[in-house]
This record gives structure tokens, sequence and C-alpha cells, in this order.
């Protein structure tokens, strides 16, 4: 028998926490949590079931972590919360927003990191209570003007995001910015590297140059660690290690819909299984559903073919965005699929895409969405 399962849900006015029955086919809403204030990303550690992290930007704290142990019942501020380091004389970069958050590896079960806005990259050691800049990034001159400026970056800000932990070593990382390209480590973040080969940049910008490089998202197949996807400004990718070149692999998508979005998911048990949610990338701005005709494409063979999902979603006039972080999987058999929009509408799938339904609407504009699985969580009633 399969456990609940929880979808923690951030969004511009706060933050909701939907628990499912075992067959998800019922949903409960929790909250909101928040009300009010900017929720970029809500983790639960998987480590312990119990410590769950909320990335918040509120209108008297500034960017701030809340930290809960009982599943939001109660929250309590980090103490320390990422900020960069000062020079003397003052100056320096300000973080705008914690915009990412991920447990780090299993044999340091206190240890987060979190990513920022504009780019830097922090780690705690207790928990998420007190934070501190990691590696040599931050302040690297390289890694400096590779991030840019402010107005160098995504529309809401440049970002560093998509910050994985490679569970057979935990000083292999990598992490990816917005605009900066994706980066590896392979010394627990002593040195980092750009890991940019095969990647296409917007015509007319140098391909070399990490600065013209818009990584959306990246992740890593948790049963096969070597295989990374990536959903790129440019195109959907597929890396192979130890090989250091991406292949494209969203050429193999519909001309007419293309190969451009922002989140990218990949399937708990078999590494071929990836899914996107394609967006309008004729040019800059759209970045809606092509035609106004919402649908999930799925791999089944490591993006060599896909396969449009779109039963129970609208067949015209929905515009809808949805955002890097707000698409998820949850760990059943069949997988459940999860996406949220900018409109403020919650879909669900329990059966690896192929059928989908909206379990919530009428919220904010949904930034982020994850799926928790843990004993602890499968003890909080439905």
């Amino acid at each position: 028998m399969q456990g609940e399962t929880t979808i923690l849900v951030a969004t511009r006015k706060g933050a909701w926490i939907f628990r499912g029955d075992p067959a998800r086919e019922h949903w409960r809403a929790d909250g909101p949590h928040f009300l009010g204030h900017i929720i970029h990303h809500m983790v639960l550690d998987p480590r312990d079931g119990r410590t769950l992290l909320a990335a918040a930007s509120t209108g008297h704290l500034g960017p701030t972590i809340f930290r809960s142990t009982d599943l939001g019942a109660s929250w309590s501020e980090a103490a320390r919360p990422p900020a960069f380091a000062r020079a003397d004389d003052g100056a320096g970069r300000a973080v705008g927003q914690v915009f990412w958050l991920t447990p780090a590896h299993a044999n340091e079960p206190h240890a987060w990191y979190a990513g920022t806005s504009p780019q830097g990259l922090f780690r705690s050691d207790d928990d998420g209570d007190t934070w501190r800049p990691f590696s040599c990034i931050n302040d690297d001159p390289d890694y400096r003007r590779w991030m840019g400026t402010v107005q160098d970056g995504t529309p809401d800000g440049p970002k560093l995001h998509s910050i994985i932990v490679d569970p057979r070593d935990p000083k292999h990382l990598y992490f990816a910015m917005s605009g900066g390209g994706v980066h590896e480590s392979t010394d627990g973040g002593e040195t980092f590297s750009p890991l940019l080969e095969g990647l296409d940049v917007v015509e007319g910008f140098v391909r070399s140059d990490p600065t013209f490089h818009d990584p959306h998202c990246v992740r890593m197949c948790p049963t096969n660690p070597d295989r990374l996807y990536q959903q790129n400004h440019c195109g959907i990718y597929r890396l192979d290690r130890p090989a250091s070149r991406w292949q494209r692999i969203g050429r193999a998508m519909p001309a007419e819909v293309g190969d451009v979005g922002f989140p990218m998911v990949v399937h708990p048990r078999d590494a071929d299984t990836a899914w996107v949610f394609p967006m309008d990338g004729r040019d800059v701005w759209p970045r809606t559903s092509p035609d106004g005709r919402p649908a999930v494409y799925a791999t089944q063979d490591a993006g060599a073919s896909w396969q449009r999902l779109d039963q129970g979603m609208p067949r015209e006039q929905a515009w809808w965005t949805v955002k890097r972080q707000a698409m998820c999987a949850d760990a059943h058999d069949p997988v459940g699929l999860y996406f949220g929009t900018t409109s403020g509408e919650l879909w669900a799938s329990v059966d690896e895409g192929a059928h989908w339904r909206c379990i919530a609407r009428h919220l904010p504009e949904i930034y982020a969405v994850e799926a928790a699985h843990t004993a602890w969580v499968r003890r909080c009633r439905y």
C-alpha cells in the first residue's frame, strides 16, 4: 500500500501544504502559511522527515528562511539568513531573495545549500538556522563577471538554482545560474568549473562565455547519477558523465511546439523517462503554452522521442506559464506528477501524465511545487 502524498506549494502571497489520501484522489489544503509574503521555495528534508524550510521574502524582514519541525504547525525564522560578506567600507552585494533550497548529502544530516538572487551560494550546517557563504564563487572575479549585473538577469532577477548533490559523493556538486551557466565541483566546493560544451546560446552571443548561458532547470536522475537533464533557454539537453558534452534532445520535440520552457522533472526510478512543460519560445517574452494549448511532454527513451500528454487540460485559450520550480514528481508507482501555474492552479496526474485534473485553483501566483514523502509525513492524518 502506498502512503499519503504531501505537496508543498510556494506562491507570491504565501504557502500551502496539500495532503492527499493514499489513492491521491482527495486532497486537503493546509494554509495559507505566511499570507501576504513571497515564498520562493519550500522543501522537506528527506533525511529526517521533519525539518521543513521555506525561503521567504517578507515585507519587514526582507529575504530570510523559516524553519518548521512539525510540518508547518509552527515556524521560526533562521537566526542568520544567507547574506553576502561585506567589505570593510560596507560595499558589496545584498541578497535580494533566497531562491533555491537543497538538502546536502545523506551523510551530512544537518547540512543544507541555498541559492540566491543575485547569484550566490550558501550553506547551513545546523538545519537551516545559520548560513554562511559557501565556496569561492560569491567573490571570485571570474564568477562575478559571468554572473553579470542585476540588469543582465532574467526579468525577476538573476538567480543561482538547481543545486545538486551526487548521492555517491558529498563533494561532487553541481549548480546552475540564470545567467551564468552550469558548473561542477568535485572537491566539495573548493573549486567549480563551467560545464557548457554542446549548449547553444542566443544567436550573436559567444558560446564559450558562461555569461551568455541561461540554464532554466537541471535535474540528476536518482537511479543514475551520471545522467543529467537540462531545460535551457535554448533547448532541452541530456548529459551522460563522464562525457562533458550536452546533447540537445529537444530537437526531437514537435517543431510547432519547440523545446523552450522552464521546469524539467525526472522519473524516480527510470533514467530514460523525463517530463517537460514547453512554452512559446519564438522570442523572449511570450513564455506561455504554445497557441494557448497547454501540455506536458514526456520521453521514455532519454530524449530520442517525445509524447504529448494533455488529457484533462483545456484545449484552447489557456495561456499558462509554469516556473522552473513549479513542477515535480512523487515516488509512487505509477509516478504522480504535479505542476502549478502563475494563474494559481495546481494540476495533478496519478498515472505519469496520461490524465490530468486540477486539484486547486484561485491560489496566488505559484512559484514552486515540491512533493514530500517520509514516514513522518505518513503519520500525519489525512
